[in-house]
């Protein structure tokens, strides 16, 4: 049975940072590509990063980039979002994603398992 479970969600001021995480247990994702996404109020799920098994591959989108970083520690099977200078706009509940396989993909229906998601807000 895959399980991801997001941690670390909050609150913080705009310019602040935060950092979330997604504990992963089964064997069906710990080879795989994982994502994270973020649906803001009212709004759809959207792509915010991606990470290869090996972690040589990375996959950002453009909101985010040179702000927030995904790692991962597949010792401790777990993935992390590092949120640097926060926006209001990063309002969101973030979920992770695994994807069995196929680099590149941002669309949300290309994942298999989802977590159930972390609110993190930013206070302007």
């Amino acid at each position: 049975q895959v399980q991801l479970v997001e941690s670390g969600g909050g609150l913080v001021q705009a310019g602040g940072s935060l950092r979330v995480s997604c504990a992963v247990s089964g064997p069906t994702c710990s080879s795989y590509i994982m994502g994270w996404f973020r649906q803001p109020p009212g709004k759809e799920r959207e792509f915010v990063a991606s990470i290869e098994w090996t972690g040589s591959r990375l996959k950002y989108a453009d909101s985010v980039k040179g702000r927030f970083t995904i790692s991962r520690d597949n010792a401790k099977n777990t993935v992390y979002l590092q949120m640097n200078s926060l926006k209001p706009e990063d309002t969101a509940v973030y979920y992770c994603a695994c994807r069995r396989a196929g680099w590149g993909f941002t669309s949300y229906s290309a994942y298999d398992y989802w977590g159930q998601g972390t609110q993190v807000t930013v206070s302007s």
